[in-house]
């Protein structure tokens, strides 16, 4: 594309450079001429008053080339240690190519347990903020050195995505060696056809096969880069995978995007702006015609129109499970809708499995036979659950016994509506004896293991698993007298559904 093409207003990049783009995958010596090329793409755009961060994987491939080591080793312990020795020969790798232009750089090393504390994490999103704004490009990558399975982001593609969220990006970048998603890997299969548009990483992984790309050296392929195109574009980022061979391509696909963005093509025999979630109806040929110029060779995955609020991102894609809170179908259904604002009451709630606290990142599973729920079935689950959660939690009637500080923890009322009969009613309705705590509170079946419990999403626990325990079944408003308090009627809040129902 033309550099005097109409440049569009500043935007937040991110850009993801993998392993086999930095070092060779043989010889484990720098590819010099793909870094050179990389660092001028990123002065460019700063140039243009873009704001770029680069997450550069390669510290153990770096590593490996200094202590002469042939191949990535398998135990942990020796593959920390070759991060810790790659890694600043790394990051001055990138200094010194930076340096040739006068731009200064940044190393930022995250863990997942570093942001999964969300104080750290703001702090960290502040750090990252403040670097851009003061004209630094920040050079990202995980602290392999004392990551652990349980804190590992897994890949740098899911880092990438994770930080492009944390920053609210307009772009990400994914690089690697082909300049697209295919259906097939295009290196064996000859009739692997290029994807252009992905509105729907799930229902694009039915047509593509993924398990056959990715290098010796690195620990993605394009199955993470799925799974990082789904973080990022829920978080509203416009995801790309283009080829690291021509970084360039990063300067021309936001040109494009950026004359694409004022072109009205025929639609019916009127002419109308082009909206970036209609692409894929979008005759891309056409549209390059009317621009004068090809379109950029990428695959583009389109970001969500309601992109996920931040807390709602924070805890489904940075933290690590505690435990897990298993619902009936109904409440999934439910959960499902924009409206259900991502909170569970208690009586959807079959069972908890692991122990875990207040504040808990916890997985949401839904309970179905093997077969599934029949399509019949779903309004009559939905139905259950909305009768049981029906009745609206009122002012407790404190008992003689109660302390000082849950009697003013009870007195909140867990809503603004209701009367205090309903309470009543809903006692008298119960033929059980709810201060009993050796009674089950409920008669549900907890065996999973005649049933199928799929993970569909992660929330925040409100209450401890014991609690959550009690009061699974039960209308809200019952909390209270099980176990002394309510701070809300709800037991998990802030789900993120990945699976709808």
């Amino acid at each position: 594309m033309s550099r005097s093409a109409k440049r569009g207003p500043p935007s937040t990049i991110v850009i993801k450079l993998g392993t086999s783009s930095i070092v060779h995958e043989e010889t484990h010596q720098p590819l010099l001429s793909i870094l050179s090329a990389v660092v001028e793409t990123v002065v460019n755009l700063r140039n243009h008053g873009h704001k770029v961060v680069l997450v550069s994987s390669g510290a153990i491939g770096v590593g490996l080339r200094t202590m002469d080591i042939p191949q990535r080793p398998k135990s942990l312990s020796k593959k920390q240690a070759l991060a810790a020795i790659g890694q600043g020969r790394l990051i001055a790798l990138w200094d010194n190519l930076f340096g040739q232009f006068d731009q200064r750089t940044a190393q930022v090393l995250l863990t997942r347990g570093d942001i999964s504390d969300r104080t750290r994490y703001l702090n960290a999103v502040n750090t990252l903020n403040e670097l851009l704004s003061m004209g630094v490009v920040p050079i990202v990558n995980e602290n392999d050195t004392i990551s652990v399975s349980e804190i590992k982001f897994g890949d740098n593609d899911t880092l990438s995505a994770i930080t492009s969220s944390m920053i609210h990006a307009d772009y990400l970048f994914l690089l690697t060696d082909v300049d697209g998603l295919y259906t097939s890997n295009p290196r064996k299969d000859p009739s692997s056809k290029k994807i252009d548009v992905v509105t729907s990483v799930a229902a694009i992984r039915a047509q593509v096969s993924t398990s056959t790309l990715g290098s010796s050296l690195g620990t993605g392929g394009m199955e993470t880069k799925l799974i990082a195109a789904e973080i990022a574009t829920g978080a509203g980022v416009t995801t790309v995978i283009a080829s690291s061979k021509q970084p360039s391509v990063i300067v021309d696909t936001i040109d494009y995007y950026t004359a694409l963005k004022g072109t009205s093509v025929p639609t019916s025999g009127a002419a109308s702006p082009v909206p970036p979630q209609k692409l894929n109806q979008v005759d891309l040929d056409e549209v390059s015609a009317s621009l004068s110029c090809p379109r950029p060779p990428h695959t583009v995955f389109q970001p969500s129109v309601i992109p996920m609020r931040d807390l709602k991102a924070w805890t489904s894609h940075t933290l690590y499970p505690a435990g897990s809170v298993i619902i009936d179908s109904g409440a999934h259904i439910v959960l499902s809708r924009r409206e259900s604002g991502g909170r569970l009451l208690p009586a959807g709630v079959l069972g908890v499995r692991g122990s875990f606290a207040s504040g808990q990142a916890v997985r949401i599973l839904v309970r179905r036979h093997a077969e599934g729920v029949p399509v019949e079935a779903k309004e009559v689950a939905q139905m259950s659950y909305v009768n049981v959660a029906a009745t609206t939690p009122c002012t407790p009637i404190l008992e003689p016994g109660a302390s000082a500080t849950a009697s003013v923890i009870s007195l909140v009322p867990l809503s603004r509506s209701g009367s205090s009969s309903s309470l009543v009613d809903d006692m008298a309705s119960d033929s059980q004896t709810i201060m009993d705590d050796d009674v089950p509170l409920i008669e549900k079946m907890d065996e999973c293991e005649v049933w199928d419990c799929v993970e569909v999403g992660r929330g925040l626990a409100n209450y401890n698993s014991a609690q959550i325990s009690r009061v699974r079944g039960l209308n809200s408003s019952r909390i209270v007298q099980l176990l002394g308090y309510a701070d809300t009627e709800y037991v998990v809040e802030n789900i993120t559904v990945r699976v709808a129902a």
